[in-house]
């Protein structure tokens, strides 16, 4: 079981929280279901899982081929959002929202929301896929472009050389903006 809300910033966001069954022994929690997300939404074929340490930003990614589902099993980060698909009711908005392993949230982006991650403490994310693996379809957006108005807490975080080298929204190719 679990509350989906669908984020009214972002069309097509949904914020699943499951139920978190727990006694002094531990705790058990669905992480995933298909039918959490919103109708319509492709199959999710592949898992992925990711550790960061705590300072590290990762994105703003973006993919016209492919939708993310992600859940946080450790740590804390806020994840940013942003709408670039050209036909979205909500293009050009943004959402922050903080997922961490202690309430269990999952967060479903569609295709063509630009995403990123700041690790507020040492995180894992796991997040599943509904396309394998396409280099042509890894896209970014640099993070601190004032159009994505999201309030990181750093202004210097740790990034890796593919983020550091992102177009700000202004500058991506008309072609590779998603639709």
């Amino acid at each position: 079981m679990a509350n989906v809300t669908l984020a009214s910033e972002i069309d097509g966001v949904a914020i699943v929280e499951p139920t978190i069954w727990g006694d002094d022994r531990g705790m058990f929690v669905e992480t995933f279901r298909q039918e959490w997300l919103p109708e319509g939404s492709p199959t999710m074929l592949q898992a992925n899982r990711a550790d960061r340490q705590a300072g590290t930003l990762v994105g703003l990614h973006f993919h016209r081929f492919q939708a993310d589902y992600w859940y946080i099993p450790f740590g804390r980060v806020l994840a940013g959002l942003h709408d670039l698909r050209k036909s979205s009711p909500t293009r050009g908005s943004s959402l922050a929202i903080e997922l961490n392993g202690t309430e269990h949230k999952g967060l479903y982006i569609p295709r063509g929301v630009a995403h990123g991650f700041y690790a507020i403490t040492d995180a894992t994310i796991t997040y599943l896929v509904d396309n394998y693996y396409n280099p042509e379809d890894e896209l970014g957006v640099a993070w601190n472009d004032p159009a994505l108005a999201i309030a990181w807490p750093t202004s210097s975080p740790a990034l890796s050389e593919r983020d550091r080298a992102n177009p700000r929204i202004a500058d991506i190719p008309a072609e590779l903006v998603p639709k």
